[in-house]
């Protein structure tokens, strides 16, 4: 399909893009950003006036339900939802059903992918057979068969020569390590932030040292391996400070954060509010703003959105009962640009980068920028369209949100992958 986007704002910022540009596209890719090519007759025409035309975003986590049911539903409802806010490319932890440990669960997950035609799925493999924490996977194998990384999910290894190990593997197959800092012994099955609120509401805890102690021992084990590294949802203002210190020693590490725990604390599960049940945990209102502090000074590279869709039984029983994750795939851009709004010093253009170019280069794939020659995988943001949240018209099966009654500034008119037309709000 042939498709002209005219009189829009392309803004591209890792290539320095920002002006008014009509973008021609023909057989996936961006064939023009500048005049019309010779010949080109356009098969649709979207009249992109007062909007911004975006790159797709990358979401660096997101969940997406049982990809391995029987029905292809579940995976094509979420990347519905991530289409709305202009998801292009997302990357999956192996902590899903089925668990990503084999080259054959690869090569499902891929052809799911395809199936589906709606998104750029990047699995990542996991660490250990099963997640178990003893034996490693295969990981030459999983690279071989399309992950772009490895990682243990959000099940902590506790062997510390186990996950030297995996991480001296990693790196001899040039594999980067993504590291869900916590350790499950301090965790100790809390469910909050350590602090008056946890207290107050008599909810197990979980203390800023299951995150930093985690932190310190693989920069240690990174350190030791060379292997390359990335930190995954931080959300303690201590824990960007040992970043920050590493990346200034020169390890090849790097950082993302979620965007709940930007907008949000522990404040927000005063009234045992279950979709404020998160893993990480909200911390108290100078974590989150340190976070901030961590995006402005590149500390943190990048923001996901850690989207965990749920049904309601999941999220219907007493707190600390409850399954930990919220639905926030659907509004990732509008948040991330909220942020940007109340969040000084962190600008629009940071704001964007941290949901396109960095995640990119982080998983080590051609994404996130806008360029002739480049696939055409993009968005087209309307800044002057308010959206009002609303759990009950949520395209995904999980509407366990938390920001459900917010109001936001912005919003996605039309996604494009690939060349062709997923999403269009009209």
């Amino acid at each position: 399909m042939r498709i002209c986007i005219k009189n829009g704002t392309v803004f591209s910022p890792s290539n320095n893009i920002n002006d008014k540009r009509d973008v021609y596209i023909d057989k996936g890719k961006i064939i023009s950003l500048k005049k019309k090519p010779n010949g080109f007759k356009s098969d649709l025409d979207i009249n992109a006036k007062d909007k911004i035309i975006l790159p797709g975003l990358v979401d660096i986590c997101g969940r997406l339900g049982e990809i391995g049911s029987e029905k292809n539903i579940a995976i094509k409802n979420e990347l519905k939802a991530a289409n709305r806010s202009g998801i292009t490319s997302i990357c999956v932890p192996p902590d899903i059903q089925p668990t990503i440990d084999t080259p054959a669960i690869v090569e499902f997950i891929n052809r799911r992918a395809s199936e589906s035609n709606r998104a750029n799925i990047f699995p990542l493999g996991a660490l250990t057979q099963e997640l178990n924490g003893k034996e490693l996977t295969e990981m030459f194998l999983l690279k071989a068969a399309g992950c772009i990384g490895v990682s243990n999910g959000d099940v902590a290894i506790e062997n510390t020569e186990v996950l030297r190990r995996a991480f001296e593997y990693a790196k001899s197959c040039d594999l980067t390590v993504f590291i869900f800092a916590e350790d499950s012994k301090i965790k100790n099955n809390g469910v909050a932030h350590e602090g008056a609120i946890s207290t107050r509401l008599g909810l197990p805890a979980i203390p800023e040292t299951a995150e930093t102690i985690a932190i310190s021992r693989a920069l240690l084990l990174i350190e030791q391996t060379d292997v390359r590294a990335h930190f995954c949802r931080l959300s303690s203002g201590r824990g960007v400070e040992l970043i920050r210190e590493a990346k200034k020693n020169g390890l090849k590490v790097t950082a993302d954060v979620s965007i709940c725990n930007l907008h949000l604390t522990d404040i927000d599960i005063a009234d045992y509010n279950s979709n404020c049940h998160l893993q990480p945990p909200l911390r108290d209102d100078s974590d989150r703003k340190r976070l901030i502090e961590g995006l402005i000074d590149d500390t943190i590279s990048a923001v996901c959105s850690n989207h965990q869709p749920h049904d309601e039984n999941a999220k219907s029983a007493p707190f600390s009962l409850t399954q930990a994750g919220a639905s926030t795939v659907e509004h990732l851009l509008p948040l991330i640009l909220h942020v940007s709004m109340h969040g000084a010093g962190f600008t629009f253009e940071e704001a964007i980068l941290s949901v396109t170019s960095k995640p990119a280069k982080i998983l080590g794939i051609k994404k996130g920028m806008l360029e002739e020659n480049s696939d055409a995988d993009l968005c087209i943001f309307d800044p002057n369209k308010n959206i009002d949240i609303d759990k009950n018209n949520l395209l995904s099966a999980g509407k366990n949100t938390p920001f459900n009654g917010w109001n936001l500034t912005g919003s996605v008119t039309h996604t494009i992958l690939d060349g062709k037309l997923i999403f269009n709000s009209d």
